[in-house]
């Protein structure tokens, strides 16, 4: 039995259905349950900050899909890291042989934002005793429709970004790759893994705007700064988030790497197949 954990986002989505086409027994942990009602599977109502509903939801589970959204970090602590550690701890009491988490890429002590936080639980991970798997995406092609980080304004991709590229891979593929580790058999104690994930090529923020059909704005880290601070968020939030869009504009996430091609035995989707999936 699995356990999926942020089975209604941009990931869990996808990757209940892919479950249920491969007849794999699962259950989804949400918190809502008309959510979990029209995922149309098997489920239970909990809350990773309430961690009795996790374990109760892993009675049974020997395997346990970890993934959960970035919330807005309180007084420079990310509470996925309470979070998620917590279901870490759950897990191993409560048996389960086998934690896939979707992490971050290249996840560091050295890092900001969320992308610390992900190290902080792989580090956790590592040290529970459990065999685990990681994947760690570059950013989601989905981001560009629903906001997250602040990708869209007023019908425009603005931001201080330069020419980096980015190889950003569509949630679809991270779900197919989370699919095969969790059906297939767990790695040994001795032998587990950790999976950059990456799409089939690496754009520019100009070229994406070209293929979104919007005007591309390369806005000042200055002038950035100052556009974050007027929407309220702390000096501190701020110069987290510069230094995420520093290191795409560094060009850091322009690696392709053939993960999704070794996992599921195909290449994963580009830009334009995202794009076309989702009827744009």
């Amino acid at each position: 039995m699995i356990l999926v954990t942020g089975a209604t986002g941009s990931i869990g989505r996808h990757l209940v259905r892919m479950l249920a086409e491969a007849d794999a027994p699962f259950r989804a942990l949400v918190r809502d349950a008309a959510k979990g009602e029209a995922l149309g599977c098997d489920y239970v109502v909990g809350d990773l900050d309430e961690p009795g509903t996790v374990a109760a939801a892993l009675e049974g589970a020997d395997r346990l899909l970890l993934n959960s959204g970035g919330a807005l970090p309180v007084a420079g602590r990310q509470p996925m890291v309470r979070q998620q550690t917590a279901a870490v701890d759950a897990a191993r009491a409560a048996g389960v042989s086998y934690v896939v988490k979707v992490s971050a890429w290249r996840p560091s002590p050295d890092a900001k934002l969320s992308v610390r936080a992900h190290w902080e639980i792989e580090q956790h991970l590592k040290a529970s005793g459990l065999r685990w798997s990681t994947l760690q995406p570059t950013g989601y092609m989905q981001n560009f429709f629903t906001g997250e980080g602040g990708f869209t304004h007023g019908h425009t991709l603005a931001g201080p970004y330069g020419t980096g590229r980015v190889a950003y891979i569509d949630a679809y593929d991270v779900a197919a790759c989370a699919t095969v580790l969790l059906t297939g058999p767990p790695p040994r104690a001795d032998d587990t893994h950790t999976y950059a994930l990456t799409g089939p090529e690496a754009l520019t923020h100009a070229e994406i705007a070209d293929k979104l059909r919007v005007p591309f704005h390369d806005v000042p880290p200055q002038e950035a700064a100052e556009g974050l601070r007027a929407q309220g968020l702390p000096t501190w939030f701020v110069d987290d988030l510069l230094w995420l869009y520093a290191d795409m504009a560094s060009g850091t996430m322009s690696h392709v790497t053939s993960s999704v091609r070794e996992l599921t035995g195909r290449a994963p989707r580009t830009f334009d197949t995202f794009l076309a999936s989702n009827g744009r």
